[in-house]
């Protein structure tokens, strides 16, 4: 089964992407929304929103854990691998540089995209490790997040690896603790299925124009990602003009 995802897409898995992409628009309008004075801060720091968004991280780093063992469970395509990271690393500087320019105080120095490029880096090194090992590391990962914070953290060359006890002025702060674990548990799931026949069984039933349709937008996800939030916010700036002028 990990060959035929080698040499093709799974589409319920670009259908799992588009549906974490429309999540993630949801909440970075309502952060919009916030930002531009027509919510009220709390709205997005406490409650429904809030828990959202970790929600949202979560599942583009357990779908990417899913990838990974897909795309190379037969063996790592060394070409693809690099080629994956090295778009994914690109985006991620773009992301710091861009953020830095508009908002100094507040950049992302390690959002979501930095996240899983240091968790594939991660992935790969134990993606041939038993099932029940990927699950140890997951649980140590957690255990970790919650006993093994130190102050010695919070200088800003560590602040990255959310082992500290201050949390970071950042609009997008997913450091590997606690992050690496979804990832890891993506992994863990995804050779569950290879075991139990779950991906061939998928790729039969997730079939037709209906879902190849809905696999569009997973299938350009770091594309979507880049340009949504320019987009939303000239859409709403847009919008507050008007509603001031008028």
């Amino acid at each position: 089964m990990g060959a035929t995802m080698a040499t093709g897409r799974l589409v319920a898995l670009d259908v799992a992407r588009t549906v974490a992409l429309i999540g993630m628009a949801s909440f970075h309008f309502v952060y919009d929304l916030v930002l531009f004075g027509h919510l009220p801060p709390e709205t997005v720091q406490f409650g429904f929103w809030a828990l959202f968004a970790r929600l949202i991280a979560g599942s583009f780093l357990f779908l990417a854990g899913v990838g990974l063992w897909l795309a190379h469970a037969d063996g790592i395509r060394w070409p693809g691998f690099w080629r994956r990271l090295g778009k994914v690393v690109a985006a991620a500087a773009l992301i710091t540089l861009a953020t830095y320019a508009v908002m100094p105080q507040n950049f992302v120095f390690f959002g979501i995209l930095h996240s899983i490029a240091f968790a594939s880096l991660i992935g790969l090194a134990v993606l041939r490790l038993p099932v029940g090992a990927i699950v140890g590391l997951v649980l140590a990962v957690v255990a970790i997040r919650v006993w093994g914070q130190s102050e010695l953290f919070d200088i800003s060359l560590l602040r990255w690896t959310g082992l500290g006890t201050i949390r970071p002025s950042s609009m997008d702060f997913v450091p590997p603790v606690p992050w690496l674990a979804p990832f890891l548990a993506g992994i863990a799931m995804a050779k569950l299925g290879s075991r139990v026949g779950f991906w061939a069984w998928l790729a039969t039933v997730a079939q037709g124009p209906v879902w190849q349709k809905l696999a569009v937008p997973g299938r350009h996800s770091l594309v979507i990602y880049l340009v949504h939030q320019p987009v939303l916010i000239a859409l709403v700036y847009a919008a507050t003009w008007l509603m001031r002028g008028a």
